[in-house]
């Protein structure tokens, strides 16, 4: 199963030392289960586009309000959901936004 690993964090915070990161990515990597990941640009860069009387609206920043944006994600191909959620307990101590762990759907629907 695949599982995109949410990471968020406010934009004047940073993971400091300790902050499990470097586990996580070592202790997927060598299970084989991180597919990929990245860090997303200051929310101040973002675009927002929305349909409005059905046209498409484009605003440039900020983000979508939330209280702490999104900042990052990883891509894990585990066997289940319990896995992902250990994996992304590993770094959870350094993302005080919190990090979030949702199974992908293809066309098809879950993969389950």
């Amino acid at each position: 199963m695949k599982f995109v690993v949410n990471l968020y964090l406010s934009p004047e915070a940073a993971p400091g030392p300790g902050s499990g990161r470097e586990e996580f990515l070592a202790v997927a990597r060598e299970a084989g289960e991180l597919i990929g990941g990245h860090v997303l640009a200051d929310p101040s860069v973002s675009v927002v586009v929305r349909a409005r009387a059905g046209a498409a609206e484009v605003s440039e920043g900020p983000y979508l309000r939330a209280a702490e944006p999104l900042t990052g994600q990883y891509l894990l191909d585990c066997p289940s959901l319990d896995r992902a959620v250990e994996l992304a307990a590993l770094s959870a101590a350094g993302w005080p936004g919190g990090v979030e762990v949702w199974p992908l759907m293809d066309a098809g629907g879950m993969e389950m």
